[in-house]
C-alpha cells in the first residue's frame, strides 16, 4: 500500500492534462480537412478527414432551431464526443462557450456540473480565452485562440508555454497555392493534442468570427 501511495491513476492524468480522448491523441502531427457542412441535406455542421486515409473522423450535424446556441461533436459512427453551449449572460458584452463531454441533458447539467473547458472571448481583439476544468487537484492546461479575419486562420496556444498546439486555414487544392473554397479548411494538430478538443475549439472560434 505504501509504494502505491500518492501515485496517480493514468485515466487521473490523462483527464488532468489534455488527452481528453487518447485515442485522439496522435505521437505525430496530424493534419485533417474539415469541410463546413453537415453530411445532412438540411442540416448545419462540419464533416472532417484524415488526410492521411481518407477516412472520418468527427461529423457534426445541427438541424434543430436552436443550433447557434447548442451543438454536439461526434466521432465517425455518431457518438457524441463534446456538448458545446453558447452562454451570453444579460448586460453582459462577453460571449462564451462551454464545452461538456458526452451526450447528456446540458439544461440539467448548467449549475450541477462543472464544464469540460470554458472559452471567453477576449474583448477589442481577435483571440478568446480557454479555462480547462479537471477537478483533479491539480493547475489544468489553459489555451489561447487568435484568428485572423483577413488572412483567414486561426491558431491554438497552450497559454503558459506560448507553444502552438494546433492551426487551421484555407485547404489548398492540388495546383499550387491554389485554395479551394472558403467551407474547406486544413486543421494541422500537434503530437499529443486531442484532436476532438482542438476541432472544438475550432467550432467555437468560428463562431466567434
Amino acid at each position: 500500500m505504501e509504494a502505491t501511495r500518492g501515485k496517480k491513476n493514468p485515466a487521473e492524468d490523462r483527464m488532468c492534462g489534455r488527452e481528453i480522448f487518447p485515442d485522439l491523441c496522435s505521437p505525430a502531427p496530424v493534419r485533417l480537412t474539415v469541410w463546413c457542412k453537415s453530411l445532412l441535406f438540411h442540416g448545419h455542421g462540419y464533416t472532417v478527414y484524415d488526410d492521411s486515409d481518407g477516412r472520418m473522423v468527427f461529423r457534426v450535424d445541427n438541424y434543430a432551431h436552436n443550433w447557434r446556441q447548442e451543438t454536439v461533436l461526434m466521432d465517425y459512427t455518431g457518438n457524441v464526443l463534446l456538448t458545446i453551449r453558447r452562454r451570453r449572460k444579460i448586460l453582459n458584452l462577453t460571449e462564451s462557450w462551454e464545452a461538456y463531454k458526452g451526450d447528456k441533458d446540458v439544461q440539467r447539467m448548467v449549475g450541477e456540473r462543472m464544464p469540460l473547458f470554458k472559452a471567453t472571448k477576449n474583448l477589442g481583439c481577435h483571440s478568446c480565452t480557454i479555462s480547462m476544468f479537471t477537478g483533479c487537484g491539480v493547475k489544468p492546461l489553459g489555451y489561447r485562440m487568435n484568428w485572423s479575419r483577413d488572412k483567414e486562420w486561426s491558431k491554438i496556444y497552450q497559454a503558459a508555454a506560448n507553444t502552438p498546439v494546433a492551426e487551421v486555414s484555407r485547404k489548398c487544392g492540388s495546383m499550387a497555392k491554389k485554395l479551394l473554397d472558403k467551407d474547406v479548411l486544413t486543421l494541422r494538430v500537434q503530437p499529443g493534442m486531442d484532436q476532438a478538443l482542438a476541432m472544438a475549439m475550432i467550432m467555437i472560434t468560428n463562431s466567434m468570427r
